[in-house]
Parts: C-alpha cells; structure tokens; sequence
C-alpha cells in the first residue's frame, strides 16, 4: 500500500523526491502518513479537499481488493 501511495502522489506534485509515506501497522487498520513539500500539499489536498478523498478512496479499494487490513491516509503538514 505504501508504494501505491507514492505513486499516485508523486504524480500529483512539482517536488516528487520530497514526497514521504510512512507505514505504520496496529492489529486492526494501516495507517499511512503522508508528507510532501509545503508548496506541494495545496495539490495533494485539492479543491475542498477532493483529491485527497479520491487518494483515501483509491487506497481503501486497493486494501479491500488485497484483503489487507483497513488502510488511512493522514496527510501531515
């Protein structure tokens, strides 16, 4: 799920090497943390917030489709 993350996001900004995933695994969910450049994060948010629910939405049917456990997407400023 990380790596897909990455991809998707390195897509959307100017600064791709500045683009971090962070996993981070409980029992029950993956929550990834996301973090890009500051002038960067606008994109990865989008217009009131749609690029970011479409992320979240691609990511939650990539884990259901694997059959991992419930993924997060948090974006860390």
């Amino acid at each position: 799920m990380q790596e897909f993350v990455e991809y998707i996001v390195k897509k959307l900004v100017d600064h791709p090497d500045d683009v971090k995933v962070t996993q981070i695994d409980s029992e029950k969910t993956t929550i990834l943390e996301l973090q890009v450049k500051e002038g960067d994060l606008g994109k990865v948010i989008g217009k009131s917030g749609r690029t970011a629910k479409a992320i979240r939405t691609l990511l939650t049917a990539a884990a259901a489709k694997s059959g991992q456990k419930r993924a997060i997407l948090e974006i860390v400023e």
